[in-house]
């Protein structure tokens, strides 16, 4: 069987990371669909690209937050036989928010929210690494958010985890460049998923306003944007890309 470069997308099953895993499967990836609960969806997902000519993909259900189920993932992409052992392309998508005042925010919310934005993407490259060195070549893309940059009122935890994520992004951008590995960010800001749908219609009119665009991007506009930086020339590595509609 002919291999194809294999991309794992965390939170694959909507939003973003869906939108990234048809685009890339249209491209001729072979794409390893990663949720930690929505498998319903994540099969929704997995019949899309099928549907794609030439469309391959594989299912890796598991919470990246945990490093156990992180190895048995990598395990599974190292046996796959449409891949040569390894990674081409790691997505680090996974995430949720959590809205409220700082002081009213139990320990197991800090945690859950650390270890599904943040930890989850050291998992996942610590795993994905060692295969793009033997063959000096990789790019890791990490989804991270304009609140990372500025930080958001009743968003603390969320902003501290995509800090984490930007100063992860260009910390291993100089370890891995001799490598010829690439690790960039995108600092994503309004896009219409199912985190930012909680929403009533007055306050999305009132945050639109607020965004110079004017308008919430869709998710193929950032798997778009995603696919434009993963293609671009080498020589970009360590990069917070923002994409947000001129908000900051």
């Amino acid at each position: 069987m002919k291999q194809k470069s294999g991309v794992l997308i965390t939170g694959a099953s909507r939003g973003i990371g869906r939108a990234c895993a048809l685009l890339l499967a249209g491209h001729g990836f072979h794409i390893f669909l990663n949720s930690a609960h929505h498998i319903e969806a994540l099969e929704e997902v997995r019949r899309e690209i099928l549907s794609i000519p030439g469309g391959s993909c594989e299912l890796c259900p598991g919470d990246v937050g945990n490093p156990d189920q992180v190895r048995k993932i990598f395990a599974t992409i190292a046996s796959s036989e449409h891949t040569d052992g390894g990674l081409d392309i790691l997505i680090n998508n996974a995430g949720i928010s959590h809205i409220g005042l700082l002081s009213d925010m139990t320990d197991e919310e800090w945690s859950r929210l650390i270890a599904t934005n943040l930890s989850s993407a050291f998992y996942c490259c610590r795993e994905a690494i060692p295969h793009m060195v033997s063959k000096k070549s990789g790019k890791i893309l990490n989804v991270s958010s304009m609140w990372g940059r500025s930080g958001a009122s009743c968003e603390a935890a969320y902003s501290a985890s995509k800090a984490g994520i930007q100063g992860l992004t260009q910390a291993l951008a100089k370890e891995l460049a001799p490598s010829n590995i690439q690790v960039n960010a995108i600092a994503f800001g309004v896009i219409d998923t199912d985190m930012n749908r909680m929403l009533d219609a007055e306050e999305r009119r009132a945050l639109a306003e607020e965004i110079p665009a004017g308008y919430f991007a869709s998710p193929e506009e950032a798997a778009r944007m995603i696919w434009n930086t993963l293609t671009a020339p080498a020589y970009m590595t360590g990069q917070i890309i923002g994409f947000d509609g001129g908000f900051l």
